[in-house]
């Protein structure tokens, strides 16, 4: 498997264009690969991160084979100076132990399925508020391979270390259809409770919308003991 980060330029039109549609980044991603197809090792995931108010912008891919980003570089990056940098993430998944903890970033689709009035069978329908969304997580950690650990110094309650950082409704034409995706951004501390399972969920997803920029979850050395 291999982790990939590159920067865009928000200046560019490029750029622009590839903003306007989680599904025009999806196929600029897919695009990096003779063969984008899930394997056993794992699939294709992406994220894009906004920092300063989509004055830096960051695309994070994990995928089972090496990309080529030449295009999305001419198109959208800076191509005199900057490419992107692409490591093995074998390393970390192999050094995942129980009881390690992490912090974490995740971009996902909270959704629960529900039947309303006149529907005949039940459709997923997203989370519209921040404790529906953080507790749409905080269900699913334990069956992903870890847990959200408590957060003693800003909460004497020990409140799940957990904050989300964006929410935003994307709706975009595919096929002559308009798609709509609900997202959520997560920054925490994590515990592994299960190396095995998080290792599959590190390298297959959380959740729905996985071709719209969900699902990848990423992990960082923790800022505090």
């Amino acid at each position: 498997m291999f982790l990939t980060k590159m920067q865009l330029n928000p200046a560019r039109r490029g750029t622009r264009t590839l903003l306007s549609s989680p599904q025009a980044l999806h196929a600029a991603v897919l695009a990096g690969f003779p063969d984008p197809r899930p394997t056993p090792e794992g699939r294709v995931l992406w994220r894009l991160d906004k920092y300063d108010d989509g004055r830096k912008l960051l695309l994070y891919v994990v995928s089972p084979n090496k990309p080529d980003f030449t295009h999305v570089i001419e198109q959208a990056g800076w191509p005199t100076t900057h490419a992107w940098d692409m490591r093995s993430y074998d390393g970390l998944l192999d050094s995942l132990r129980t009881g390690q903890q992490w912090q974490f970033r995740l971009t996902a689709n909270p959704v629960h399925s529900a039947r309303r009035d006149g529907w005949s069978d039940t459709k997923p329908l997203a989370h519209v508020t921040v404790k529906q969304q953080e507790q749409w997580l905080l269900d699913r950690a334990p069956r992903l391979g870890f847990q959200i650990v408590p957060n003693r110094t800003a909460s004497p309650e020990g409140e799940p270390d957990l904050a989300v950082m964006a929410r935003t409704v994307h709706r975009f034409k595919r096929q002559g259809s308009t798609v709509t995706v609900a997202t959520a951004t997560f920054q925490g501390h994590l515990e592994v409770t299960d190396p095995a399972t998080l290792r599959r969920t590190l390298t297959h997803g959380i959740g729905r919308a996985k071709a719209y920029g969900c699902g990848l979850l990423t992990l960082a050395r923790p800022d505090r003991p």
